[in-house]
């Protein structure tokens, strides 16, 4: 089990742009995926962003391609989320995630389901102002 620590959230104005940064603790000697979600009050948990370990393929969510990047820095097990051009609509809790690699015919991939990732950051909030 991985324990994650997110930092970065805030309040800004329509446009802005804000980095979360999500830290997990001890060695991690397996290839895992790294994931960003958000959950908004009275919606879903949904899949923002994720990355693959080994080669750093990352998946978007057609909502936020083009304004949200995705990164991992392997040695820390630390990921990031740089939003930019942020959306009243992007406003949520995000948590960052860590889960299982899938490997379909020697092709890695992510899960996107909640049920995927089994460590979980506690959350941190941001709010999109117009």
């Amino acid at each position: 089990q991985v324990q994650l620590l997110e930092s970065g959230g805030g309040s800004v104005q329509a446009g802005g742009s804000l980095r979360l940064s999500c830290v997990g603790s001890g060695a991690v000697y397996t290839t895992y995926c790294m994931a960003w979600f958000r959950q908004a009050p009275g919606k879903e948990r949904e899949a923002v962003a994720t990355i693959h370990s080994a080669d750093h393929i990352t998946y978007y969510a057609d909502s936020v391609k083009g304004r949200f990047t995705i990164s991992l820095d392997n040695t820390r097990l630390t990921h990031f989320l740089q939003m930019n051009s942020l959306k009243p609509e992007d406003a949520a809790t995000y948590y960052c995630a860590k889960g299982d690699s899938e490997l379909n015919d020697g092709v890695f991939s992510c899960p996107t389901a909640p049920s995927g990732f089994d460590s979980w950051g506690q959350g941190t909030q941001v709010i999109v102002s117009s």
